[in-house]
């Protein structure tokens, strides 16, 4: 009985998320909807209007007028108290992790987290020079995600003698910690099956 309740699980609570997930994207997106006059509006047709507008964004903000348009709504926006601390905060991580030079993670590293005995992933994000400064070692600042959503974790700087650099991608890496370890590599699953013979 427990092995066919665990078999059940296992196939309706991926498929179960999924579809919240994809409800709430699309819910979310329908919101642009009321944009348009009510005889217009379709259920799911917010997602194409939502992407519409984003990519005529992304168009206008790529010319003169554009980017001008854009400082004057930065500058507003820095004018407000309280709204300019949280996009400040906001737009600083957005523009780091969305660049087209993707680096807002710079390595994936193994670093002694939560105790000396045990090892995390984590990414090397930057460190900033007033912490150069004080520490008297080399140090990096990492960033430790947490297990299955690596958008919350752990910010830290380690001594950067104390982690191990890997040879994985950051969205192998990510990968790996959204599954709880169960996605790898080819690598390391071609590695694990030769280990088991």
């Amino acid at each position: 009985m427990k092995k066919y309740l665990l078999t059940g699980l296992l196939v309706w609570v991926p498929l179960g998320i999924t579809i919240w997930v994809i409800n709430l994207t699309i819910g979310t997106m329908d919101q642009s909807l009321k944009l348009l006059p009510e005889t217009w509006r379709v259920p799911g047709m917010g997602v194409i209007l939502t992407l519409a507008i984003v990519l005529f964004t992304g168009m206008l903000a790529q010319n003169v007028l554009g980017q001008r348009l854009l400082e004057l709504w930065d500058w507003i926006l820095q004018r407000i108290p309280v709204v300019n601390s949280i996009y400040n905060s906001v737009k600083q991580v957005s523009d780091t992790l969305l660049s087209e030079s993707g680096n807002g993670f710079g390595k994936v590293l193994l670093v002694r987290y939560p105790h000396p005995q045990a090892w995390s992933l984590a990414f090397q994000t930057s460190v900033p020079g007033e912490v150069t400064r004080v520490l008297e070692e080399e140090y990096v600042a990492v960033f430790i995600p947490t297990t299955p959503s690596p958008v919350n974790g752990f910010y830290f700087y380690v001594r950067k003698a104390d982690t191990i650099e890997l040879d994985i991608s950051v969205d192998m890496a990510f990968k790996s910690i959204i599954s709880m370890g169960v996605v790898v590599s080819a690598e390391d699953a071609a590695a694990s099956k030769l280990a088991n013979k």
